[in-house]
């Protein structure tokens, strides 16, 4: 019973990715082709409402629900990001689908979601086992 507030915010983010599109294979190839500007207003804005929040968070000294004080840590830049995120743009491409919008596709009645899901949790566990080993 405790979990059922992730379930149901699970469930509205469901709704709201359905209803924005942002999980249609035609959307996402439309960007990637450069037909139209609908992901891309999507990706800009959440990337702005981001900055702004990061921005807010630091110059204001945002605590938690708990009181303790949010600690945004600076990361270093390595090679490993943009190997990591040309694969996870290639994934993209080729499957119409980013991990977010995989269980939103698969309530939506896209079957073949269920595979990807599988694939990404394959990816996942393949990392874990090889991230020692992988370059920083």
């Amino acid at each position: 019973m405790k979990n059922l507030k992730y379930l149901v915010l699970g469930v509205l983010f469901g709704i709201i990715l359905t209803k924005s599109e942002v999980i249609s294979w035609w959307r996402i190839q439309e960007m990637f082709r450069f037909q139209a500007f609908h992901m891309y207003g999507v990706i800009g804005s959440a990337i702005l409402v981001g900055m702004l929040s990061i921005q807010l968070i630091k110059r204001n000294h945002l605590k938690t629900i708990n009181g303790e004080e949010i600690q945004l840590a600076d990361k270093k830049y390595n090679h490993g990001t943009w190997i990591g995120g040309t694969i996870f743009g290639l994934g993209w491409a080729l499957t119409g689908a980013c991990p977010g919008p995989l269980f939103a596709q698969l309530g939506s009645g896209v079957a073949s979601a269920a595979v990807l899901i599988l694939a990404a949790l394959a990816g996942t566990w393949t990392y874990s086992a090889l991230r020692e080993r992988l370059p920083m």
